[in-house]
């Protein structure tokens, strides 16, 4: 397939607008991605004409809601190469989906016969976490963290990593991809090395589901999260995936309509999956605008998003490298993944992002939810450029541009 990327930004109208006079240069798709005009006018065309209530109503409109908001479900299932249905959970997104975890896996774990009431469980996560994959776990009473170390180049040291475990270590909760540094995690390798110990593992694939290709039946993991508005879909919905013995095993999230069998005075008995993590009217039209997304992404090709991602990092990271004073962070062997996080001489983050804002250029400044990771690099906080399947080396070219600029003012 050709990757037609001037036909590809036509699809999505807010590429073509102005800043300040300029012209829109997106680079901060890490935070949220713009949306394709399909994913909207689907969203359009069920508010106008297929809006009700879905698994409640035997009239029409309810019932074509409901087809189309379990066909959004279905199409999540293939994306993720997920065995069934039932293993898809709709969230309002990928800090939902850990929170849903830690929250119910800490309650089943502390109503467990498998650990004395004195004796804290660990749960192991790395120095390159999101907030949401340390602080739902922190929420959690009974409960220590125990941390993967991060080399100077921004890798995790698996062999570190090996010597937490212990008889105590209840679960693994580890990010796909640093939404910082853009290393790729060996997720999969990691999943193995739990499994040895019946330990199991939640991925957070926020930064690599619209990046590349996800096989959550070959990572073998026991729980994904992601994000829609990451991968091209609407905000404020989001899913997890996971195994049937899993959720089966763990106690539901919230109370409500949906997710019950029976309701009495007495006694509460809970749907089936995934239904029984579900409470309450779902967001049955961002499900649709979810599913557009994904058939989006599928009919470009995950292979040829990531190559051109790929393509378009590795371009950006040579010219940015010419910059007297650029300081790159992150040097993993499998780093690019479109992602770039840097500072120039002394030149404050923020100074640098807001200046970049009025050139019409936006990337993110600070921190990016993982101070951990910030403080282990030895810094305040970084600018980041992030890109996206209509990125352009034009606009590579005038980042690189707006940085000289930026820089010659200091």
């Amino acid at each position: 397939m050709i990757y037609d990327l001037d036909s590809i930004r036509q699809d999505f109208p807010i590429l073509s607008r102005s800043v300040y006079n300029k012209p829109l240069v997106y680079l901060d798709n890490g935070a949220t991605t713009q949306k394709p005009r399909c994913v909207v006018d689907a969203m359009t065309e069920e508010y106008y004409n297929v809006n009700a209530n879905v698994h409640r109503g035997v009239h029409f409109l309810s019932q074509r809601a409901t087809d189309l908001h379990e066909e959004s479900r279905e199409t999540v299932r293939q994306f993720l190469n997920a065995r069934s249905t039932s293993e898809i959970v709709f969230t309002r997104g990928t800090t939902e989906s850990i929170n849903l975890v830690a929250t119910c896996f800490a309650k089943w774990v502390s109503e467990s016969a498998r650990r004395q009431e004195s004796e804290p469980y660990e749960v192991i996560v790395s120095q390159m976490e999101h907030h949401s994959n340390i602080v739902s776990w922190q929420l959690q009473s009974g409960l220590k963290l125990r941390v993967i170390p991060m080399t100077d180049e921004g890798v995790l040291d698996i062999e570190e990593y090996k010597k937490l475990f212990n008889e105590r270590t209840r679960m693994v909760s580890i990010a796909h991809v640093s939404n910082v540094l853009g290393t790729v995690n060996p997720v999969k390798e990691m999943v193995a090395i739990a499994h040895e110990h019946g330990v199991p593992v939640l991925v957070d694939g926020a930064q690599s589901t619209p990046h590349f290709k996800v096989d959550v039946q070959d990572i073998d993991c026991d729980f994904f999260a992601f994000s829609g508005h990451k991968i091209y879909g609407p905000t404020g919905i989001g899913v997890l995936y996971g195994k049937e013995e899993w959720l089966d095993r763990i106690p539901p999230y919230m109370g409500g309509g949906e997710m019950i069998k029976n309701v009495s005075f007495e006694k509460t008995t809970f749907n089936v999956l995934p239904y029984k993590f579900e409470a309450g009217t779902p967001d049955y039209v961002a499900t649709t605008g979810l599913a557009k997304a994904l058939d989006y992404v599928t009919a470009l090709g995950m292979d040829n998003i990531e190559a051109h991602e790929r393509d378009l990092t590795q371009y950006a990271l040579q010219q940015m490298r010419q910059i007297e004073g650029m300081h790159i962070y992150g040097h993993a062997k499998d780093c690019g993944d479109a992602v770039i996080s840097f500072n120039v001489g002394d030149i404050h983050h923020l100074d640098m992002g807001t200046l970049l804002d009025r050139l019409g250029i936006a990337v993110r400044t600070g921190h990016h939810c993982a101070e951990p990771l910030i403080h282990r690099l030895g810094i305040e906080g970084t600018c980041r450029a992030s890109f996206g399947l209509y990125n352009t080396k034009e606009e590579v070219d005038a980042l690189v541009a707006g940085i000289e600029r930026v820089r010659k003012m200091f």
